[in-house]
């Protein structure tokens, strides 16, 4: 990288990771990039289901679950940091006309969705309301300044512009194959072989 490029910005992209990254979360994974600066950036893994469905989280926080369309809905891995601790991703709801967040611990991603973290969204969803479409995990992925641009730079991901589609309309087990799709690719063209043609 030249010191004139622009810095990249996978704000609201996937990363879709490389037959070659073989981690057993990060493999052949979908992560969805909630924040991306110069300091670092944060993202919440789609497609790795843990055991655990959502009216058992919801359980562990004394909450009964009573939206039907997300009784059989399972936590995500959403990635090594914090796993104890619940991340929901969602459509963006705002109170008014002034795009004020509705949630108190929410995090407006650009151009894309949002993330809350507060136990409010959770109240809201056990109540029978709050946003229409959701995936809730637990931790998040997390890389320090440079790391992802090197990963990157490794051939570790593919980066595409993420859609709502893969994330909640796709069932888990297509999610990987539909974001490659993104990008006009399929598992099988791309080689495991990471840097060798």
């Amino acid at each position: 990288m030249t010191g004139d490029s622009a810095p990249i910005n996978l704000t609201n992209h996937f990363l879709i990771a490389m037959p070659g990254l073989e981690d057993a979360l990060f493999g052949k994974s979908v992560v969805y990039v909630c924040e991306h600066t110069a300091r670092g950036a944060l993202g919440l893994v789609i497609n790795k289901p843990s055991d655990m469905q959502l009216p058992a989280l919801f359980g562990k926080v004394d909450l009964d679950l009573k939206r039907m369309d997300l009784s059989h809905s399972p936590v995500f891995q959403g990635g090594p940091v914090q796993t104890e601790r619940g991340f929901v991703l969602h459509e963006p709801i705002y109170v008014g006309t002034d795009q004020e967040t509705l949630y108190a611990s929410t995090m407006s991603i650009a151009g894309g969705l949002e993330m809350t973290t507060s136990k409010d969204v959770l109240e809201a969803l056990a109540s029978g309301a709050g946003p229409r479409r959701v995936l809730i995990t637990l931790g998040y992925a997390a890389w320090g300044e440079g790391q992802l641009e090197s990963e990157l730079g490794e051939n570790s991901w593919l980066t595409v512009d993420a859609t709502r589609e893969v994330i909640f309309d796709t069932p888990v087990e297509e999610r990987y194959e539909r974001a490659l799709g993104l990008l006009g690719l399929q598992s099988w063209m791309i080689s495991s072989q990471i840097g060798h043609a």
